[in-house]
């Protein structure tokens, strides 16, 4: 077994993104910073109406997938294919944009705190203009499972931790992301596998996380992105109570072109995709699909 070590960190940035909403990003906040699938994360967290207040309006997408990831609060979506989906605690919504769509997600509270992800997970060239899907998984239906003092959610891909195997409701796609949400006890420590050629990152969202090797240990702090080596075990330790995420999936390999919201291989592409939304043809790629959920 050859074991993963931190690579590189990502501070998060301050930022804002829709109509004024607080984020903080780490990945994506230019092309250095993506991490093959991965595009953009995002978290947005505050318990002041006017960070997240105005919500994020109708705006297209082409070429991707977006895993909105709700830990706090309660936003609405729906789309032009007439999709309505209540994101609340613990919620998940899996969208992808494909040939296109055009969507808005509001929040639904005037007050109290709202807190979560948004990942942005790039689509190989082959499956970019695919018809768009989207998914709506309730908290219930996210295995949660107790991993000595700490706790597991498994959104997608199969966790795997020493003996114990766990599937999440999202597998079978092509880039067989995995996506997890770690909560640790103070000092607690634990060994993961992961696929080896898969890239793979951390990020704790309270407290901060070391990742352990042979040669000692080095700390991601909160609100971090911590890209890991390739390898094929992860040993992380708990400097305090914390919770994290841990994101791995198969690279892509290809070119990327971006233009905002849409995400593509080459900017003859690019120009395709603005000419087809100003010409309302962005989102004309028959019936929606359907993403199925494992059971």
């Amino acid at each position: 077994m050859s074991a993963r070590t931190l690579q590189r960190l990502i501070p998060s940035a301050a930022a804002s993104d829709g109509a004024g909403v607080k984020i903080k990003r780490s990945l994506g906040q230019n092309p250095q910073t993506r991490l093959d699938p991965f595009l953009m994360l995002d978290f947005f967290g505050s318990d002041q109406p006017g960070d997240y207040i105005k919500g994020f309006p109708p705006h297209p997408h082409r070429g991707f997938e977006t895993v909105t990831y709700m830990l706090d609060g309660h936003m609405l979506h729906q789309d032009h294919l007439g999709n309505q989906g209540h994101l609340k605690s613990g919620g998940v919504q899996w969208m992808t944009a494909g040939h296109g769509i055009i969507h808005s997600e509001m929040p639904q509270q005037e007050a109290g705190v709202m807190q979560g992800f948004q990942l942005w997970l790039n689509l190989p060239a082959k499956e970019k203009m695919k018809p768009a899907a989207y998914v709506d998984i309730l908290p219930e239906k996210i295995p949660q499972i107790a991993i000595g003092q700490g706790k597991a959610k498994v959104i997608a891909g199969t966790l795997h931790l020493a003996d114990l195997q766990q599937s999440g409701p999202i597998t079978g796609l092509t880039t067989d992301p995995q996506y997890y949400d770690l909560h640790l006890r103070s000092g607690q420590t634990i060994t993961l596998q992961l696929p080896s050629a898969y890239n793979a990152f951390l990020y704790p969202y309270f407290g901060n996380i070391n990742v352990k090797d042979d040669s000692g240990s080095r700390k991601i702090p909160q609100h971090h992105a911590g890209v890991l080596t390739l390898g094929d075990e992860l040993t992380i330790q708990a400097e305090q109570d914390c919770q994290l995420l841990l994101l791995a999936a198969m690279p892509i390999g290809e070119p990327i072109a971006q233009y905002g919201p849409f995400v593509m291989n080459t900017m003859a592409e690019i120009e395709q995709a603005i000419n087809d939304y100003q010409q309302g043809k962005l989102t004309a790629a028959g019936a929606a699909q359907k993403i199925t959920l494992t059971q």
